[in-house]
Order: C-alpha cells, then structure tokens, then sequence
C-alpha cells in the first residue's frame, strides 16, 4: 500500500492479532497538516461463489430449469440467520477461481466444471483491509462436503428467475446482494 504524497504515514500499529483477522491504526498526517488516527481491521481475501446448477441434478429442486445453490446459516455476529451464496476465504496462493471451486465443495457438496472471475473489489474500505472475488460457477456434479467446525449450513436452490427477488426479501447480505447483481449484469443470470 502506497500512501499519496499530500498524506504521511507517522505510525502504523498493530493493536491485536487474532486467527480471523488483525486490528489497528495508522497516524496520518492530514493534507491540512493535522494528525488522525484512522482505525482498520485486516481480514484474508475472500470469494463469493455463484453457483448454477441443472435442475435435473438436484434431488430437492422444484421443477425444471437451472437453479442457483445457497446455503443458509445462522451469524452469530448479527444474530439472525440469513440465505447466502457460498463463500469462504482464500487460502495460501490460491486464486479466485481455484478457492471459489474448494469452497463450493465444501459447503455444498457440489464441484465446477467451470469457473470464472467476475469481478474483485475492496471490501468497506473506510474501515476493512479486505479484498473479495465474486466467482460464477457451473457444470456442477456431486463432489464431496466438507464442513469447517463453525459451519452449520443447510444447502438451498433457488430457481435463477426468482433468486434475486428472493434475496431482496432478506435477510441477506452484502456479498450475496453484489454477487447476484453482477452476475446478472454480466449476463449469465
């Protein structure tokens, strides 16, 4: 990270370390020569999977027609239990792609065929350090999940029509809300 020429950096720290993520804050000093402190919080990248399957493949799904997979989880945080897409974070030197295909796996017991990178962004950069991929995903087959030890995951379909309607309803959040909006912008929803 860069800092631009009209800002200095007079201190960086580090004030907490945990297994999830690290907190802290910079000094800056200001264009106007004043000194702030701006707090961050530094998380591991991470990717958001859009899933589509053949309704054909799915033993629950109604109807015909494609479908996407979501899991639905309870977030401690929030305490509200919300419909996601499938997500997790990027391990080692991964990319996008390849940590989008082991994520899916694992949650949802299905595995691509086929993978590819939509779009990645920084993540509520007034306060997060974080960047996310948001990966559409398709030809699934049945692979083999699973879970971490804090993942308690029901997997759902959505019919693709109805998805983004479905979420609008909530509780959602916000990767799943970009991720389907993407998608459907970029045209393979």
């Amino acid at each position: 990270m860069t800092v631009p020429d009209e800002w200095a950096l007079l201190e960086e720290r580090t004030e907490y370390e945990t297994s999830w993520y690290d907190g802290g804050y910079d000094l800056l000093e200001q264009p106007d020569g004043t000194e702030k402190r701006y707090y961050w919080a530094q998380l591991p990248d991470a990717v958001v999977v859009v899933a589509r399957v053949d309704g054909g493949v799915l033993a629950d799904a109604d109807g015909d027609g494609d479908h996407l997979l979501f899991v639905e989880q309870y977030r401690p945080t929030i305490r509200e239990t919300h419909l996601e897409l499938p997500a997790g974070i990027v391990e080692g030197s991964e990319s996008y792609t390849t940590a989008a295909a082991r994520e899916l796996e694992e949650e949802t017991g299905f595995r691509p065929s086929s993978t590819a990178l939509l779009q990645e962004y920084a993540v509520a950069t007034g306060v997060l350090r974080h960047d996310r991929g948001i990966v559409y995903a398709e030809g699934l087959e049945p692979g083999e999940r699973e879970l971490d030890t804090n993942e308690f995951l029901d997997v759902r379909t959505i019919p693709v029509s109805e998805a983004l309607e479905r979420v609008r309803e909530g509780p959602t959040n916000d990767a799943t809300l970009s991720g389907l909006l993407l998608a459907k912008e970029d045209g393979v929803l």
